[in-house]
């Protein structure tokens, strides 16, 4: 059993709302102690572990147990943790939108398969944020790659990602599919 100083409740919840609980619960903790988020959105996992990432805490692990996933994070000490810090280029739906049809652009997806699979821009590549790392070799450096989630919140982490592993035209799109009046094609039909 992992010795845990404090626990939040994210299940039921989908993102961003198991990050949002998790930055307002590490703000109460101490340096050194850990945290357990309990979510039941299997996107949870990467997202914690990259918001972990980017903020410099210890993302421990994930353990699933009956349906829930337990995350743990080890909030680090003053010197380790860094700002978090938005991906600076960011733009709208419309933007988007109008970027469609050029062929100099890549829509990038970093949702979750089954979020994907329920509706998403024509054309559209489906990485999930937990597969991003290893499927980086499959996006094009040579184009705009408009990063896509639900909110903003996991494009805003990949974009950040693709940009430290040298892609320097990528583009965060906010809010994201959460508010997407597009076209839209789906796996189901």
């Amino acid at each position: 059993m992992i010795k845990v100083d404090m626990t939040v409740d994210a299940k039921g919840l989908s993102c961003p709302m198991p990050i949002v609980r998790t930055k307002k619960a590490i703000n109460e903790l101490q340096p050194g102690q850990v945290l357990e988020v309990q979510a039941t959105d299997k996107g949870s996992k990467a997202d914690i572990k990259a918001w972990a990432e980017s903020t410099g805490h210890q993302y421990v692990g994930t353990i699933e147990e009956n349906g829930v996933l337990k995350h743990y994070i080890r909030k680090s000490v003053e010197h380790e943790t860094r700002n978090e810090t938005a991906f600076p280029h960011v733009v709208s739906n419309e933007q988007l939108q109008e970027k469609l049809h050029d062929p100099d652009s890549f829509v990038l997806d970093v949702r979750e398969p089954a979020e994907y699979a329920f509706g998403h821009i024509p054309g559209a590549v489906s990485i999930p944020l937990g597969e991003l790392e290893n499927r980086m070799v499959e996006l094009p450096k040579d184009k705009t790659i408009y990063v896509v989630c639900r909110t903003g919140t996991r494009s805003d982490l990949a974009a950040q990602k693709l940009a430290e592993k040298g892609f320097d035209r990528v583009r965060n799109v906010v809010p994201g599919m959460s508010q997407w009046n597009g076209p839209l094609d789906s796996a189901q039909s």
